[in-house]
């Protein structure tokens, strides 16, 4: 713990709080400022990547915000396809807000098939690329598709031509998944990388309901 100065140590509790006071306000006058230049409203390709837990969970965090404020939101996951999470659950509870498509059979190194994990990626990309282009979704989540371009399923450039020229101007997408391509990186315009300082499982403790599912 850190010491605190003389002169700090010598002030009355009237006398912190009156600069504490002062402090915010300077604090929040220079945000205030920062705020009024932030003009522009778009439609955000938004990544969450690196080894870290979190990703997917975060995206679907983004999902109940945007319920909340009466958005429409399409979710298509790339490689989960037989897993039964909680968060699909929860979701398939709202019927017609939420449309939720589930490709593949799993991880590639489950199915072990990799001209059936192409042709799965592919149907997959053409459902987002129908929800990316609607006028029904106000959010697209793209669960997982970084570990498709990850093993070349499709090429980022197509996906990324795709979202430049197809994408509405005020649709948000939301793309997981570890090691993201750097075409994708430069492209979107919010990039969030999961750093994992300690995990359960390297600890022999399996995956949590509720957790990871």
């Amino acid at each position: 713990m850190s010491e605190k100065s003389p002169l700090v140590a010598a002030m009355s509790e009237e006398e912190l709080d009156a600069r504490h006071a002062e402090k915010m306000r300077k604090k929040k006058a220079a945000r205030d400022k920062i705020l009024a230049t932030k003009t522009q409203e778009k439609g955000l390709v938004i990544v969450h990547t690196g080894k870290g837990k979190g990703k997917s969970t975060a995206a679907f965090g983004l999902v109940f915000r945007a319920l909340g404020n009466g958005m429409k939101v399409g979710i298509v996951q790339f490689v989960k396809g037989k897993w039964e999470t909680g968060e699909r659950a929860a979701l398939e509870r709202f019927q017609g807000e939420v449309t939720i498509t589930a490709m593949g059979d799993g991880f590639t190194w489950e199915t072990q098939d990799r001209q059936r994990d192409i042709a799965a990626a592919r149907q997959a990309w053409e459902r987002a690329k129908a929800m990316i282009s609607d006028e029904e979704h106000d959010m697209v989540i793209l669960d997982e598709l970084n570990i498709v371009l990850r093993y070349d399923y499709l090429a980022v450039e197509e996906v990324v031509d795709f979202l430049r020229e197809h994408k509405p101007e005020m649709k948000h997408v939301v793309i997981t998944g570890r090691n993201a391509k750097e075409e994708l990186i430069d492209f979107a315009d919010l990039v969030t990388e999961m750093e994992m300082i300690k995990h359960p499982f390297r600890s022999g403790i399996k995956a949590q309901r509720g957790i990871e599912f």
